[in-house]
């Protein structure tokens, strides 16, 4: 059976949105760039159309910046916005992990170990960055899934994205990449447990090292403030 028009819309739409969505959070963009439609529209090979839809629904979820009803920008990206995107995620992740520990089954058990089975294969090829991000997102997910809001993971999911644009700025850091990969395998032992507490603690350091790494290359970036 033949899609309707508006069906077929809606399809392009949300695939549009996912592009540019994960376009928009590996940099693709420059930050306060103004993003021209036609160059979009060829570029994507999209209608007009559901490429508006997707723009509004980016600008809504906040990876764009809406201009004269009709145009849109890349947002600025500032260390004060950094810092209170980071302190948000420690606290919601935080609260959803402790939620999640004291729901979580031994089939959300087996979505952990399996996520961080994912996680450690794609570790083995550090070239192939975009297979580490994929793997790396869908462990934080697996991890904090059984928490059992909706709207809590949604907004986590809101931050995470917002706080990928600035840390993907950051120049590859080996040892930096080790320690993370170590606490990924350190809160799987730790869901395993339930130790709370502990779990608590590593997940606010390990959101806290990749902020400093974020906040590091995000203020030898930044323009001078008396400028």
């Amino acid at each position: 059976m033949t899609a309707s028009p508006s069906a077929s819309r809606d399809m392009a739409s949300s695939r549009i949105f996912e592009t540019l969505k994960q376009d928009l959070i590996r940099g693709r963009f420059v930050a306060g760039e103004k993003l021209a439609i036609s160059a979009l529209k060829d570029h994507y090979q999209v209608g007009l159309s559901p490429l508006r839809e997707a723009l509004n629904r980016l600008a809504a979820y906040g990876l764009l910046e809406q201009v004269n009803q009709r145009g849109f920008r890349v947002p600025a990206m500032h260390l004060e916005e950094l810092d209170d995107i980071a302190g948000l995620r420690a606290q919601l992740e935080c609260m959803a992990l402790t939620q999640a520990f004291q729901a979580g089954d031994s089939e959300w058990e087996s979505q952990v170990l399996a996520a961080h089975h994912r996680l450690r294969r794609a570790d083995e090829h550090p070239e192939r960055v975009e297979e580490w991000e994929q793997a790396h997102l869908r462990f934080h997910r697996a991890l904090l899934a059984s928490c059992g809001s909706h709207w809590l993971l949604r907004f986590i999911e809101q931050l995470h994205d917002q706080f990928d644009r600035y840390r993907r700025l950051a120049p590859p850091n080996p040892a930096v990449r080790k320690a993370l990969d170590r606490q990924h395998g350190e809160l799987v032992e730790l869901a395993l447990s339930r130790d709370i507490a502990a779990a608590r603690a590593l997940l606010d350091d390990h959101i806290r090292l990749s902020h400093s790494v974020a906040r590091g290359c995000c203020a030898s970036s930044a323009p001078d403030e008396g400028t």
